[in-house]
């Protein structure tokens, strides 16, 4: 394989791992995100239920679902833009591993061509050494 074709493949593997990483790290937020809302979830049923025993509780549960949709609907959005852009990355990955599937196949269609032309020129110097054995 050229010097050439080794750094390109060098650097697609590189690109592919630097954006493997930063996959990952969106799913990791993404997760989070998703717990944050489990957990905002979690938190109004309970406040629900403290409202239903609880008078006192109960006079302050809209002020509290009030907070608590506008918490929700910032959580929302920042999972939807984390969704955007795991999607995003999956495709700027899904490209990377393309390109560097085209290097590896153009450094192994050089090298089987190096390999062709080597094979051609060793045969037509054992016909050429046939010959001259002929002629003598």
């Amino acid at each position: 394989m050229t010097a050439w074709a080794q750094s390109l493949i060098r650097i697609s593997n590189y690109e592919v791992e630097t954006l493997q990483k930063r996959l990952a790290e969106i799913a990791e937020r993404r997760g989070g995100a998703e717990m944050k809302l489990a957990v905002l979830d979690a938190e109004a049923e309970s406040e629900r239920a403290r409202a239903r025993a609880d008078a006192e509780a109960g006079m302050m549960l809209q002020a509290y679902l009030a907070g608590w949709k506008s918490r929700k609907a910032a959580a929302e959005g920042a999972l939807e833009m984390l969704e955007a852009e795991e999607a995003g990355a999956r495709d700027a990955l899904a490209g990377a591993f393309e390109e560097l599937k085209k290097f590896e196949h153009v450094a192994e269609t050089t090298r089987l061509n190096r390999l062709i032309e080597l094979a051609k020129r060793e045969t037509a110097a054992f016909d050429e050494m046939g010959l001259r054995r002929r002629a003598v």
